[in-house]
């Protein structure tokens, strides 16, 4: 069986990357989070900042069709890729190294298209995790030091518009659509504790299953 990678979308407030992390220590895997910045920049001609500007942000006009052509992901050398606008160049560097890291060990991923780049791997679990609007804006409040519900509001549609729109973008599906996810959970009912717990039963009897 290919190395185990769990892939987590997440509202901005959900406490999705808490999720992970606390699931990559159970599992004793690495979590990618902003390190899957750093992994790309190592293996591409960008530096970490270039990747940094452009996390989770779509492009004004890119066929996501063409992310899926295996020789756009070869070098960058194809035709077309070397004519791209930075911000696609970015994004296909990015999607490689996610498919380069998968190769190599089991994780955690979070955010950054990683369902969608690795669709055809066998061993993959991919958990959206949304929340109360209450729980979110006391989550943001907590994290991010907002003083008023509609500076936490805004910030939240904010993050949340920017993860939609780069996620429907890239992938032409539907960014929190339960159609594009194995487990969708809600950190308001469960906890963070409670979630891990879940996704590790989810594996624990896909495992079984195959077995």
């Amino acid at each position: 069986m290919s190395n185990l990678i769990i892939t987590i979308g997440r509202e901005f407030g959900s406490a999705g990357k808490d999720v992970g992390i606390k699931l990559g220590e159970r599992l004793n895997i690495p979590c990618f989070d902003k390190e899957l910045l750093e992994r790309a920049a190592q293996d591409s001609e960008f530096c970490k900042e270039i990747f940094e500007q452009n996390d989770e942000k779509p492009s004004n006009s890119f066929l996501y069709s063409f992310v899926s052509d295996s020789h756009a992901l070869n070098g960058f050398t194809s035709p077309g890729v070397v004519d791209m606008p930075l911000k696609q160049k970015v994004f296909l560097a990015q999607f490689e190294a996610i498919k380069k890291i998968a190769q190599m060990e089991s994780c955690v991923m979070i955010g950054r298209c990683a369902d969608y780049a690795l669709a055809d791997h066998d061993n993959l679990v991919r958990v959206f995790v949304r929340a109360s609007e209450e729980y979110k804006m006391n989550y943001i409040r907590e994290r991010f030091f907002t003083k008023t519900d509609k500076e936490t509001i805004s910030l939240m549609e904010k993050i949340n518009k920017k993860r939609s729109n780069y996620y429907n973008y890239y992938t032409g599906k539907r960014w929190g659509d339960s159609r594009s996810y194995d487990l969708c959970l809600s950190s308001s009912d469960l906890g963070i504790d409670g979630c891990v717990d879940l996704i590790l039963e989810y594996i624990r009897l896909k495992e079984k299953f195959k077995g």
